[in-house]
């Protein structure tokens, strides 16, 4: 972590990464981030702003291994994931994903997170945890990880002039 990220708030870090967004999926991000606060109060936050992902993981301990859940954004949207989503019960079929362990939804918008389906699944991950989730107090934010390089945080725009296909082989004969 650089010396200008140590200096700030956990808060104002967490600003500046959903700030790399384009606005509608930070307005996800923080609609998300604010419903899991309500639903999981005393969760240990987990920030990652990792090469691929910027990940929020919500967990009972400070080790990323006891996450219950993470909040996942990409360029392309955000997704909830279960940390030991492969053994949860999902009658809804809501879960994606198809390896060992790992499962997810996606979440078009913080009301995906109020559906009785998604709260059952919250539950189920609660109540499975290794490690339990205070009864009593709040939670708290660590910035755990930041990536100097990272993938685009925003669509990247198509250009849509594209050079004839001559082009490059006349600028080369030309010395262009």
């Amino acid at each position: 972590m650089s010396a200008t990220t140590a200096d700030r708030s956990p808060a104002r870090q967490i600003a500046t990464f959903i700030g790399k967004f384009d606005p509608e999926v930070g307005k996800v991000i923080r609609a998300c981030r604010t419903e899991l606060r309500k639903l999981l109060p005393s969760a240990i936050e987990l920030v990652y702003d990792n090469y691929n992902f910027f990940v929020i993981g919500f967990s009972s301990t400070e080790r990323a291994s006891d996450a219950i859940v993470s909040l996942a954004a990409t360029a392309n949207g955000v997704g909830l994931s279960f940390y030991h989503g492969a053994t949860l019960p999902d009658p809804g079929k809501l879960l994606l994903g198809s390896g060992k362990q790992n499962r997810f939804i996606r979440l078009p918008d913080a009301a995906t997170l109020r559906s009785p389906d998604v709260r059952a699944l919250l539950r189920a991950a609660v109540r499975q945890a290794k490690n339990p989730l205070n009864s009593k107090g709040g939670g708290y934010t660590i910035i755990k990880s930041v990536s100097a390089n990272q993938r685009p945080r925003r669509k990247v725009k198509a250009t849509t002039g594209k050079a004839s296909p001559g082009t490059r082989s006349k600028q080369r004969a030309s010395g262009r």
